[in-house]
């Protein structure tokens, strides 16, 4: 079967921002990330060479996240202007590159990428996640696997990937668990708090002993260190609001998506318009088999 990449766009299109200098075109319009952007996604391709590729887009909104938590990611600042303002553009080289760009009003990406895994999974094709986003580890198994980006404090580590037993080994926990274990430690990225005081060790010490959120609710008298009982009996419902908000969707509001083709015709003005020189040749290069003479 063939081998999918699912790539987490937001979370490629802050580290191409970050990674790359403050570029801009003639007029002043910002253009590093796109630079940082269209070299990452054919560095994939050229990397993994999957058969399929697909980026997906948050439009904002988490209404069902929202509604059980209010302050559900309200601790995020704002996107950087200057990246903000590349984003439209980012997304129109994703559609003019044949990746489609997915995007659904209200739903987060991260469901909608998590339910396109696991449709993909079902249907016997390998499927490579990619992002650093540790919510996505849930969805790991023997044909879902992470490709972990190389992190920004030691680029030298390269891109790796995490399979089931690296998430064991990551976390302490199998992929069935990691939402169990996020709903007891929290999760500062998303603004759910977990249990005051509670470490990794701890939460993985409790699920291995208990076996589940309930196991561990339900023992709440007897756990272990003491200090924790009173907490645990008192926040049982906090702990199943946390695990609905940190469990990813598995059935996808959306059809199969099926893979697009580069288009050449928009994607060459496009990356001209933006005056990105040497991409344009790349792209030409890529898209045409011919390159362009200065």
């Amino acid at each position: 079967m063939a081998k999918w990449l699912l790539v987490d766009g937001y979370n490629l299109a802050f580290r191409a921002f970050y990674g790359m200098p403050e570029l801009t075109r003639a007029d002043g319009f910002p253009t590093g990330a796109l630079h940082g952007w269209v070299k990452g996604l054919w560095r994939l391709q050229d990397q993994e060479k999957p058969d399929a590729m697909l980026v997906f887009f948050d439009l904002g909104g988490a209404q069902d996240r929202l509604a059980l938590l209010p302050e559900y990611k309200a601790n995020r600042t704002e996107t950087p202007e200057p990246l903000e303002k590349q984003i439209p553009v980012i997304k129109e080289l994703t559609r003019a590159m044949g990746l489609v760009g997915i995007e659904l009003d209200g739903v987060e990406s991260d469901d909608l990428l998590a339910s396109q895994a696991h449709l993909l999974a079902n249907a016997g094709h390998d499927v490579w996640i990619v992002s650093a986003d540790k919510d996505f580890a849930q969805c790991v198994n023997e044909r879902i696997r992470i490709l972990l980006p190389p992190p920004t404090a030691n680029p030298k580590l390269g891109w790796r990937t995490l399979d089931v037993a690296g998430v064991v080994e990551k976390f302490g926990v199998p992929p069935a668990q990691i939402a169990e274990y996020l709903a007891i430690v929290g999760d500062t990225s998303d603004n759910i708090p977990g249990i005051d005081g509670c470490g990794p060790k701890t939460a993985t010490k409790w699920l291995q002993e208990h076996g589940s959120l309930e196991g561990l609710i339900a023992a709440a008298a007897t756990l272990k260190p003491e200090r924790f009982r009173e907490q645990v009996a008192a926040r049982a419902e906090d702990l199943r609001r946390n695990l609905k908000l940190t469990t990813l969707r598995t059935t996808s509001p959306l059809p199969w998506v099926e893979p697009g083709q580069p288009q050449p015709d928009k994607l060459l003005p496009l990356v001209e318009a933006m005056e990105m020189k040497s991409t344009l040749a790349e792209a030409q290069r890529r898209y045409t088999g011919q390159q362009e003479l200065f």
